[in-house]
């Protein structure tokens, strides 16, 4: 039986301290027959057209017990979440044409053993790379953090860190849509302005360039911060600490200014969170994917009719990804971070 090319991204040994693209190594396999599956097969062979780069797979990259993921296996493919097309399918609820987002592997062709990690796509009047983001993991992500555990009202005062990554973006205007006040910090100007001028942020500023970020927030928000969305920890939730309201609630998404230090920094004003009685939750976002079609009732609408923007960074061909990923890490990403390695 004819043999099929298949080329992969492996993850080449456990990471150490900041991730680097010789970590992971560009191969090919001969693992594909015929692009066909088994007879008696279960599974779902699927063409890999987008994938996501998502700061999450930091920690995946690392020899870690405990985590809510396993981490990669390495000299295998890294996984992710991606969109594809199906070539063969052994599972009733897929056949051969269907477009599907959700967890695959970084390479061409790829077998999903476990077709429940995967979603049909019955939509395609948008991009289809928004399934890896606005439409995917990142959408529910936001939607979750801020609706679901922040619980917006009308008037409060809202501040996001990373708010022009592929979370941060939505966050903001979720929350202009709820009639909040909103402010984000970036890393450069470029992203500033982003966020003033495409995604509606009240005020938004470099973090960057503020020698003292408890005096930068005091500056945005007199009065205190009602609802803060995490995607930093470290220096920034510190400071956010000191600025929040009583009765203030912190969805806690990640921490990226974390994820490659050997030793995590303290936060030394932890007491804030007694003493105003502040709510600080952490979630997983998988963990709700049964509210995906309640999220997609209510932001397709807003995509179609204009009301919410959504900025991608591509990066052309398989062979990119680890550079991409890479980058997440140093903030070279403006907005979500895409590769493409097919276009259907």
């Amino acid at each position: 039986m004819a043999q099929v090319k298949n080329k992969q991204i492996v993850l080449k040994d456990y990471v150490n301290g900041f991730p680097k693209e010789s970590d992971m190594l560009l191969l090919t396999s001969d693992t594909i027959n015929n692009l066909k599956l088994p007879e008696d097969s279960n599974a779902v062979l699927v063409k890999n057209l987008y994938l996501s780069c998502d700061p999450y797979m930091r920690g995946r990259m690392s020899n870690s017990q405990g985590r809510y993921i396993d981490s990669f296996t390495p000299g295998s493919p890294i996984e992710g979440f991606g969109v594809a097309k199906v070539i063969d399918s052994g599972h009733s609820n897929f056949k051969k044409g269907d477009l599907v987002w959700g967890m695959t592997r970084w390479e061409e062709y790829s077998i999903i053993k476990s077709p429940e990690s995967i979603f049909k796509i019955e939509d395609t009047d948008v991009p289809l790379s928004y399934y890896t983001g606005i439409l995917g993991m990142p959408g529910m992500t936001a939607y979750i953090g801020f609706y679901e555990i922040c619980a917006p009202k009308k008037g409060e005062y809202v501040f996001v860190s990373a708010a022009s990554g592929a979370v941060g973006q939505l966050v903001g205007q979720f929350a202009k849509l709820s009639g909040c006040y909103v402010v984000g910090s970036a890393g450069s100007k470029e992203k500033v302005d982003l966020l003033k001028n495409k995604f509606g942020y009240d005020e938004a500023f470099n973090y960057k360039e503020e020698q003292d970020l408890d005096a930068a927030l005091k500056r945005y928000f007199p009065d205190g911060i009602d609802i803060y969305f995490e995607n930093v920890g470290g220096k920034m939730l510190e400071a956010v600490l000191s600025n929040m309201k009583f009765n203030g609630r912190i969805s806690a998404c990640g921490m990226i200014s974390q994820y490659n230090l050997e030793q995590g920094e303290g936060v030394r004003n932890l007491t804030h969170i007694v003493t105003k009685s502040l709510r600080m939750q952490g979630f997983i976002a998988g963990n709700y994917f049964h509210m995906f079609p309640k999220y997609l009732e209510m932001v397709m609408p807003l995509i179609k009719q204009g009301k919410i923007s959504y900025i991608e960074d591509v990066a052309e061909g398989l062979e990119s990804a680890p550079a991409a990923l890479i980058g997440l890490f140093s903030g070279r990403n403006v907005g979500k971070q895409v590769v493409v390695v097919a276009r259907e």
